[in-house]
């Protein structure tokens, strides 16, 4: 049975692809797309695709931003089974996801203070970045408006999967649709950790493994470059986050067999928040799953991550409820 999907920041380089997808998808009877400007235009030019989904386009009520009581957002978000949201700035040369911070927090937080508003039992995929701060900063406001649930407040971190995929399946020669690696941690440079200890058959070189490693962790930085300041990575964090929406969707109709990797409130390591392969179910994350058994070399990097993502949960924790 089909469902309502919100994008929130549907104009953007990622919004616009995202919706793109999710305007293809079986699992979608309704889409509704929103954004500060020029969101009527694209939920036109969507509704001319033939697929078994309507669009709407919102833009705020006020023609403001932040909106106080936003009927736009409103009418944007009631109903919504999942919200997915891409909504902020994107990164520039030289920038770090930190630098990235006050704007996207911001954007954030007002965002998801609606959705405890207007949609309180959706399940919310937050993209935006810094990602290890924006999921805490939303799982603080949903708190404060008591309806907070961690399993539905979940980091979209598939494309750090959908990267270690491609690299580790172009090395061994294989279609990289038929490697699935996990990756654990977080989703900013050397907190992203892919496990390619367990792919069946992959047997690195100690500066293979550290390439790959690395690659993966700073993949973003390579199309950034590549972009030469014209964006970020938009179009493979478009296809991530439709993976992941559609993976959510199929579980909720029923589907039992949905683990994904996702950044979520988790007791695996003394980190609150961390990425491991989450099974999905009706009501969004029904179990978070260990990560198996790890080499020195992973453990080294996981032990180095801590403290980094302890601090950027913080950050965002702080940002909340100051």
């Amino acid at each position: 049975m089909g469902k309502k999907v919100c994008v929130l920041g549907a104009g953007g380089g990622i919004g616009q692809p995202l919706s793109l997808l999710m305007k293809l998808s079986p699992q979608v009877t309704e889409l509704s797309c929103y954004d500060i400007v020029g969101t009527a235009g694209v939920a036109a030019d969507l509704s001319h695709i033939p697929s078994n989904s309507s669009v709407t386009g919102h833009l705020p009520s006020a023609g403001t931003w932040p909106p106080t009581h936003d009927t736009g957002l409103e009418a944007a978000l009631k109903d919504a089974a999942v919200v997915v949201i891409p909504a902020g700035v994107p990164r520039k040369p030289g920038m770090t996801r930190d630098d990235l911070f006050n704007t996207n927090a911001g954007i954030v937080k007002t965002l998801v203070e609606a959705c405890g508003d207007f949609c309180p039992d959706a399940v919310l995929a937050i993209i935006s970045n810094p990602v290890n701060s924006t999921v805490p900063i939303a799982a603080e406001v949903l708190k404060k408006k008591g309806v907070y649930n961690p399993k539905k407040v979940l980091g979209v971190t598939t494309l750090d999967v959908c990267r270690a995929n491609t690299f580790v399946g172009n090395a061994m020669g294989k279609n990289p649709d038929d490697v699935d690696v996990t990756v654990i941690g977080g989703h900013a440079g050397i907190t992203i950790l892919p496990l390619f200890s367990q792919v069946e058959g992959f047997s690195p070189s100690d500066e293979e493994l550290e390439a790959l490693t690395v690659r993966t962790q700073f993949g973003g930085d390579e199309v950034v470059k590549a972009k030469a300041g014209a964006g970020s990575a938009t179009l493979s964090m478009a296809y991530a986050g439709y993976v992941f929406a559609e993976n959510v969707l199929k579980a909720m109709d029923g589907d039992d067999s949905i683990v994904q990797c996702a950044y979520v409130e988790s007791t695996l390591t003394d980190s609150p928040y961390f990425a491991s392969p989450c099974k999905f179910g009706k009501d969004g994350v029904e179990e978070v799953l260990g990560f198996g058994e790890i080499t020195a070399y992973e453990q080294g990097w996981l032990d180095k991550m801590l403290p980094d993502l302890k601090k950027q949960i913080q950050k965002g924790v702080d940002f909340a409820n100051n």
